[in-house]
């Protein structure tokens, strides 16, 4: 050990209310340093069932005085190693005391046993704990979520499909012009008097059509009375505003879907 010079007033170090003056030469321990300690009861209960448990013991025939002799045993353990004893373990240890002492007391011929049996009250007591006890190994020996099983989590993400929309054709127009010929001479009837029709204007009727909706089917820009003329006459004039990039065809949502018509400012 290394002494500390007369100058060094000040000790290195208090231990257990005592100053440490001088260095040690080895790794130091203070005494009592090491504590192990064991939590292998929840409480007095749990330790008083073990105990009768450990000698087959029935809970409704205790041995008082044994049993009492053992726990003040396992007591003073704790004790010695200077473990924090709880208040409900000395309570217990009271009661046992207590009930020892009365064991010894004479009993009156008068009276039952169960009546003058000091150890009934401690026997409930440990009948109910050993009940809940038992009901909450078997809640916990039953599959728990995040501890036997897991749930798996996985996530798909959807592609993303582009909808192309069909472009339409000059043959699509043929054909839908052909069909809507054929509905005007099935209700073409013979006119008098014929008036004189122009692309032109027809030009102007469909723009106007055009104006008061955004978009108008195809087929409701005939007007199937004029007959096969007026139907040649009209479609002229949507060729002709197609041309001049006046008006537009919308592409198909859908095969075979009804043409759409709009100007190319509303487009």
């Amino acid at each position: 050990m290394l002494e500390l010079t007369p100058e060094a007033s000040t000790p290195l170090a208090l231990v257990w209310g005592e100053p440490l003056a001088t260095l040690p030469n080895d790794l130091y321990i203070p005494p009592d340093a090491l504590a192990v300690v064991l939590e292998a009861f929840e409480g007095p209960l749990d330790l008083l069932l073990y105990l009768i448990r450990r000698q087959n013991l029935a809970i409704s025939d205790i041995p008082i005085a044994a049993i009492t002799e053992q726990y003040m045993a396992y007591v003073e353990v704790m004790k010695v190693f200077n473990l924090d004893l709880a208040a409900e373990y000395l309570v217990m240890a009271a009661l046992l005391a207590e009930i020892k002492s009365r064991a010894l007391l004479p009993i009156e011929a008068t009276a039952t046993t169960e009546e003058h049996d000091p150890r009934m009250e401690l026997i409930k007591r440990l009948k109910e704990y050993e009940r809940f006890k038992k009901a909450a190994q078997a809640l916990d020996d039953l599959p728990r979520l995040e501890r036997e099983h897991f749930t798996a989590h996985a996530e798909v993400e959807r592609a993303k499909q582009a909808v192309l929309l069909p472009e339409v054709e000059l043959r699509e127009l043929l054909l839908s012009c052909q069909a809507v010929m054929k509905r005007a001479e099935v209700s073409a009837h013979h006119s008098i008097r014929r008036e004189p029709l122009s692309i032109r204007d027809r030009m102007s009727k469909v723009l106007s059509a055009l104006q008061l909706n955004t978009a108008v089917a195809f087929e409701q820009l005939f007007t199937l009375d004029e007959g096969r003329r007026g139907v040649v006459v009209t479609f002229m004039a949507i060729l002709e505003l197609l041309k001049a990039h006046l008006i537009e065809v919308l592409p198909q949502s859908t095969p075979y879907a009804p043409l759409m018509i709009t100007t190319v400012e509303t487009a």
